[in-house]
């Protein structure tokens, strides 16, 4: 699942949840069979988590209130809710962070080059070839990038490459096919910016995705 708002694009994995602030718009695309649960907090709650997006990890026991409290709502049952919230509450707090945020530019020409690489169709290009595209200087390019997004040409790309990566892995698509399709030259390099992106190796990933 990928959601837009103003201050970027989030991308969440299966196993992962998305924090959306309160009063802010923002549009969800999804891909595949897609299973989600939202969760609704009051000011007062949702004051604990802060102004901005961020994708939280969703672990067993997290994932398990979130199921038993949807549950429970369904079926107008009060008096559990009531009970599982505070421990739920308390789950949410203590959630890992991930970094999985691509941001995006406001610069015409930066846009445009990031609209190609979203698209898919420059994953191996260099940002010289990019620049040549939009009629700017690679220079520009990676000042606007450091600008205005706060990170490196490499890094954001990686960041998009990761999005799809993982929107691959979760539909199925074996790990070479992911690593060929992102522009590593072998797996392991792939799974070397995997690890270092997530954490854990694609094959952990595809394993937490296929027996959550």
């Amino acid at each position: 699942m990928h959601v837009t708002t103003r201050e970027g694009i989030w991308i969440v994995p299966p196993q992962r949840a998305l924090w959306i602030p309160p009063g802010m718009e923002h549009e969800i695309q999804m891909e595949g069979q897609v299973a989600v649960r939202m969760l609704y907090l009051d000011r007062s709650n949702s004051a604990l988590f802060g102004l901005h997006c961020k994708v939280l990890s969703v672990p067993a026991l997290l994932r398990e209130l979130i199921l038993a409290a949807v549950q429970a709502h369904a079926e107008k049952h009060r008096e559990r809710i009531r009970v599982l919230a505070p421990l739920l509450l308390h789950e949410l707090q203590e959630a890992n962070v991930e970094a999985l945020h691509i941001p995006v530019p406001t610069d015409p020409r930066l846009k445009n080059v990031c609209q190609r690489l979203l698209a898919g169709s420059s994953r191996v290009e260099t940002l010289e070839q990019l620049a040549a595209h939009v009629g700017a200087s690679s220079r520009t390019l990676a000042r606007l990038f450091e600008s205005e997004l706060k990170m490196s040409f490499v890094h954001w790309r990686q960041h998009v490459r990761l999005a799809r990566a993982l929107s691959q892995i979760s539909q199925g698509h074996a790990i070479k096919t992911v690593a060929r399709d992102a522009g590593y030259a072998s797996c392991s390099a792939f799974s070397s910016m995997f690890h270092r992106m997530l954490g854990i190796t694609p094959t952990h990933y595809m394993r937490q995705v296929i027996e959550p």
